[in-house]
């Protein structure tokens, strides 16, 4: 993960700017350039629904010039903290479109974006643009959550070595060599979160006996909990984190992640994308996408090579 310029997406509406700031405080850490990136549109502005004319184009030529001076401001700030900023705004819509369409565009390596916060129900409100851009974006994808990150981040990579048969081998190792660089890039401490869930298998086994109140629950839960701690501490253990940092637990990984982020008072947790062919839900990694809303952390998303390109 590679990263050498950043795509900071600013919302026009907002005062305050966490995607900013942490695409800020990273690109400086990376050393990379950062571009500050508006996308607007106002229906009442686009001859929609009445005859376009010309103060219609003045007017929307007047709101993105009014966005081009906000962000030359915010840009004269950041180069005076020694990053190199270019800025950019347009009217463009639908956004998660046109900021793929501005990611690839200027090569951006990152993409940061922040999401909306509920502090009443202690949960992110996930937009359709932050749905669309977490199946859409060919880039990696950074949600910010508007809270301040420790001087030494905590990292969580969610992985799911013991894949299914539509999620690439390599995307585990794609989560890995992110937050394997976010680690060295901030200093922070990496932990590997994995969890499984034993009913499958179980249901395997009682279809397979005659006499399911026999069924072997306990040798059968050891023998999944060595399969999957096995797999987890192999893959591990090639990118150097130390078994005390690795955690591997039976259950729910929608709840779990949460929980043990929360424990570990997570910055970030790192976590693969699969888009499912036919359907409109997106996948992440073996977690379903409803746990995205309850992380008390920033997300960043990556996915496979074969998946970017489908996406």
């Amino acid at each position: 993960m590679t990263i050498r310029r950043i795509l900071a997406v600013v919302d026009p509406t907002a005062e305050e700017q966490p995607a900013l700031e942490r695409a800020a405080w990273y690109a400086k850490l990376a050393g990379a350039t950062l571009e500050l990136f508006i996308c607007d549109y106002d229906q009442y502005l686009a001859g929609e629904r009445f005859f376009d004319s010309a103060s219609l184009e003045k007017a929307r030529k007047s709101l993105i010039d009014n966005h081009l001076r906000r962000l030359r401001d915010r840009a004269k700030a950041l180069e005076a903290r020694g990053l190199e900023v270019a800025v950019d705004a347009r009217w463009d819509r639908p956004l998660d479109e046109a900021i793929v369409r501005k990611a690839l565009e200027s090569r951006a390596d990152l993409v940061v974006k922040d999401t909306h916060y509920h502090s009443a129900l202690r949960r992110s409100i996930f937009s359709n643009t932050d749905w669309n851009l977490i199946r859409g974006c060919p880039v990696p994808l950074w949600l910010v959550k508007p809270r301040p990150m420790s001087d030494s981040p905590r990292i969580v990579a969610a992985v799911d070595p013991l894949h299914e048969r539509d999620k690439p081998a390599a995307l585990d190792h794609n989560i890995m060599t992110a937050a394997k660089d976010l680690r060295e890039a901030t200093g922070g401490e990496l932990h590997v979160f994995h969890a499984y869930d034993i009913a499958p298998a179980l249901a395997v086994s009682a279809d397979s006996m005659t006499m399911p109140i026999s069924l072997p629950i306990r040798e059968i839960a050891e023998s999944l909990k060595q399969q999957h701690s096995d797999a987890v501490f192999g893959l591990t253990d090639e990118y150097g984190v130390p078994r005390d940092r690795v955690h591997v637990h039976e259950g729910s990984a929608r709840q779990l992640l949460v929980t043990v982020s929360e424990e570990l008072d997570a910055d970030i947790v790192v976590m693969g994308a699969i888009a499912r062919s036919g359907l409109e839900r997106l996948f992440l990694g073996s977690t379903a996408e409803q746990v995205l809303d309850h992380l008390p952390c920033d997300i960043l998303i990556v996915k496979a090579p074969a998946a970017r390109d489908d996406a």
